[in-house]
């Protein structure tokens, strides 16, 4: 499809998925935090899930995570509008704690089918929920980040890239230069990352005009 076509998929699904109740997180909800960018985006962020701020504005990544997020990107030359922000569960779990495997499996298609339709060159894992769910890997973090792969996403083979998620730099200072490292990288894989290869061959997407940045709504 082309970029005006996925906008208002995008947009459609986000109206699909406001009124989820296919797990107990959606009773203490205020709002689905579907995700929000450009619906063009060539980079597609994914985090764990929402917190307090992200519940009450339905913007993932509002918080003190999301300003230093922001900071990341600027020093990459890119801005929030240049890419695509999600968490895997779109709900936020009560305290903040930790995603359970029943949330994580209720929501799981949700964030394929975002991934789906945004047809991204690349896709960054903010910590270990994210990254071991996409990767399909138990691999940590700790031991995986800043080391690109190839995955298969649906019916598309897109470049992996996980990273830690920003809020370990808020609680270890010591980890922000490690981000910084990692996010220096992203430049030269959406370069590598020529293009998302289907593992069935697809036609050539028709140009379109340039679509306007979908707000639909970790720290």
């Amino acid at each position: 499809m082309d970029a005006v076509e996925r906008a208002a998929e995008l947009r459609k699904y986000a109206e699909q998925t406001a009124s989820c109740t296919k797990c107990a997180l959606s009773t203490g909800r205020t709002q689905v935090v579907f995700g929000s960018g450009s619906p063009d985006a060539d980079l597609v962020f994914v985090g764990e899930a929402p917190g307090f701020h992200e519940d009450q504005q339905g913007v993932p990544f509002v918080g003190q995570a999301g300003k230093l997020l922001d900071r990341l990107l600027e020093g990459i030359g890119l801005t929030r509008a240049d890419v695509f922000v999600a968490n895997v569960l779109k709900c936020r779990p009560p305290g903040n704690r930790d995603p359970q495997p029943d949330e994580i499996a209720a929501c799981e298609p949700h964030l394929f089918r975002q991934i789906e339709l945004l047809e991204p060159r690349l896709v960054a894992t903010l910590g270990n929920f994210a990254t071991k769910l996409l990767s399909g890997r138990p691999a940590g973090i700790t031991r995986v980040h800043g080391q690109e792969q190839e995955v298969t996403l649906g019916a598309r083979t897109v470049l992996l890239y996980p990273l830690f998620h920003p809020a370990a730099a808020l609680y270890t200072p010591s980890m922000l230069k490690v981000l910084e490292e990692d996010f220096s990288r992203i430049p030269a894989l959406l370069e590598l990352a020529v293009g998302p290869a289907a593992v069935e061959d697809e036609p050539e997407p028709a140009a379109g005009a340039e679509p306007e940045p979908v707000q639909l709504g970790l720290f």
